[in-house]
């Protein structure tokens, strides 16, 4: 009997969950790789679920569409239970390794508690779906406890049920904001301010492209809606200028932006909250498919029209490929689980099979675009950086000494940046201060080569085979 061919999908979220479900479908057997703890540990972070740490009595987060997450959670169970989906939770992958002839993949990846019990798979192809993460971008005193990213806030709402703090203040700029600051007011914090640096103008230049999905805006809707009951202000074309405390953060001053995005002159007012949640948007994660050896597209992973990359036997949807939301991830992820199944059984794809998926990945991709352009951080918020202000925390790295490597020393390029200053060198390897590197040298914001997607002990290595 002829072995099925195994297609390993790297992350559970939207994209690699629609994925899996569609290429199980036609027969394939898919290995479904996540870092997710639990035997429920899937849906990435838009259906993350309460850890079981949290206790049965604790009230359950709000969770963002409910019968999407149902539809897909059923969908698993049931081709596990067929012996279609093998489900690997709990896998931190770190490399991918294999394509260009070589007859398969090497999935490489750490579980245990530690992380630290090395993990092989094998499959026939790829599709990866490893997700976005936050875009930081630092202020004075943005290290202070108490000073949280957007997501991470709503990481601890919904997996560990905890509030962060009792009066917080969410800011930046995106989408995003608007149900990291109702799921705080619903669960109980005081949310004393939303501060979106976006103002009504913008979003109105960008009306007819926002008006073709009806049901975002109406999304959207909702969040104000749920916002104005709870009381909570709303400062558009507002900033963050810093973060006070002396053991934890006690206030944040914030001040209104002008036309150009720079602070007006005596707005500036302090608002007192124990939490900041702060957040400028999502970047593409694009290690592995680097590793892999995949073209990019700026800062995303470049897909054709079947969500295949240049490198045979790999594909890559979700925010990988440029980040837009759950509409477009579950679209891509639809769009590549055809293209692989079809592909694996040497047959060429028939569009016809996905054309709604094409459809609704077209205005998904439309509609991301102008959110982009409405979501955009304030103009010049690298200039007003004070020099003192730690811009790498893992380096303890400084803005100074950035505009120091850029300007007296000649560093034209992020990589001489970050041999000149140490920037990027520590424990998250650039992701965290990148873009704040980029802004205040003016160099492109170019993801970094990186041979690993994360941490690796070398016990794991050094068992490896010589061919890996």
């Amino acid at each position: 009997m002829t072995e099925r061919p195994r297609l390993a999908v790297v992350g559970a979220g939207p994209a690699g969950l629609a994925a899996a479900l569609t290429a199980a479908a036609q027969g394939v057997r898919v290995l479904l790789v996540d870092a997710a703890d639990g035997a429920g540990g899937a849906g990435g972070q838009l259906y993350r679920q309460p850890a079981a740490v949290a206790g049965p009595r604790r009230p359950r987060a709000p969770l963002h569409q409910r019968r999407t997450w149902e539809r897909l959670r059923s969908g698993l169970e049931r081709h596990r239970a067929a012996g279609r989906i093998t489900h690997l939770t709990g896998h931190h992958v770190w490399c991918v390794t294999g394509g260009s002839g070589s007859g398969g993949f090497t999935v490489h990846a750490l579980r245990g508690p530690g992380q630290e019990e090395g993990v092989t798979v094998r499959a026939d192809a790829v599709v990866l779906a490893t997700g976005g993460y936050e875009r930081v971008l630092p202020f004075p005193g943005w290290t202070l406890p108490g000073v949280v990213t957007a997501g991470g806030a709503q990481a601890m709402l919904k997996g560990q049920l905890v509030l962060p703090g009792r009066t917080a203040v969410v800011a930046g700029t995106g989408p995003l904001l608007l149900p990291v600051a109702a799921g705080l007011a619903a669960a109980g914090a005081r949310v004393a301010a939303l501060v979106e640096s976006a103002g009504p103008a913008a979003l109105s230049r960008r009306a007819p492209a926002l008006a073709a999905q009806p049901g975002k805006l109406a999304e959207g809707a909702g969040y104000a809606a749920r916002l104005l009951r709870h009381g909570v202000r709303t400062l558009t074309r507002h900033t963050v200028l810093a973060a006070h405390g002396t053991e934890r953060l006690e206030a944040v001053t914030v001040a209104a932006l002008d036309r150009t995005g720079r602070p007006r002159p005596g707005t500036a007012r302090r608002v007192r909250c124990d939490t900041l949640a702060v957040g400028h948007g999502l970047l593409p994660h694009t290690d592995l498919a680097e590793t892999l050896g995949c073209a990019l597209s700026g800062t995303a992973v470049r897909v054709d029209a079947e969500q295949r990359t240049d490198v045979p036997g790999v594909w890559a949807a979700g925010e990988a490929t440029g980040v837009g939301g759950a509409e477009l991830a579950l679209a891509e992820g639809q769009i590549a689980g055809h293209s692989a199944a079809a592909r694996l059984y040497g047959t060429v794809p028939d569009p016809r099979r996905w054309a709604a998926a094409g459809r609704a990945r077209t205005r998904a991709r439309a509609f991301a675009a102008a959110l982009d352009a409405v979501y955009a951080p304030p103009a010049g918020w690298a200039d007003r950086l004070p020099d003192e202000t730690v811009v790498c925390r893992c380096e303890e790295v400084t803005a100074g000494r950035v505009r120091e490597a850029a300007g007296a020393l000649g560093a034209g390029d992020a990589r001489t940046v970050k041999l000149l200053t140490r920037a990027g060198m520590g424990w998250c390897q650039g992701r965290m201060c990148g873009p704040a590197v980029a802004g205040l040298t003016g160099c492109p914001l170019d993801p970094g080569r990186r041979p690993f997607a994360r941490p690796v002990p070398l016990g794991v290595l050094a068992e490896l085979p010589d061919t890996e």
